[in-house]
């Protein structure tokens, strides 16, 4: 089965996108324009909301699919409970930090704080959730991206070894 994938280009679908990758699984992506209001069409709301045969909520996709195909590719959730509940506890750092993206000096001051704390951590692990590949990472590389690229902020990436190296 090819999973559909609507959404725009945007941090919420590359993070489902990239778990699919991890996870071997077949999609097709399927771009819908919000700046044309393409989400509003009568075909795209009937998809929302039926449970039988759709998610939404790019966090849910992303745990429905690292758990649906656990066997599949590269484990994302933590070979243990303990394991899995640091990868939890990141994913609720991502979506409480970068729900909206920071755009103005007191923001960056935000972004500064919480890319410390990511230097502190993975100077001690190879990644936020361990030594291993998570939806942890998964969840927060758009947005380092959209800091990086677009708000031209690489400069406080490239000031953190291990956040770089990341």
């Amino acid at each position: 089965m090819v999973v559909k994938v609507y959404g725009p280009s945007c941090a919420s679908t590359k993070r489902v996108l990239v778990c699919l990758v991890e996870k071997e699984i077949e999609f097709e992506d399927i771009p819908v324009d919000i700046f044309k209001v393409e989400q509003k069409n009568p075909e795209f709301l009937k998809l929302q909301f039926n449970f039988v045969s759709s998610l939404t909520e790019s966090r849910a996709i992303m745990r429905y699919y690292a758990e649906k195909y656990r066997s599949q590719g590269v484990e994302l959730l933590g070979k243990t409970i303990e394991e899995r509940g640091v990868v939890e506890q990141w994913l609720e750092v991502e979506l409480t930090t970068f729900t909206h993206q920071p755009t103005t000096l007191h923001s960056e001051a935000k972004l500064v704080r919480v890319l410390n704390i990511y230097e502190e951590r993975l100077s001690k692990t190879k990644y936020l959730a361990g030594d291993f590949f998570s939806l942890a990472d998964m969840s927060h590389l758009p947005f380092l991206e959209y800091n990086v690229n677009k708000l031209e902020k690489a400069y406080l990436i490239k000031e953190r070894k291990h956040v770089s190296a990341w």
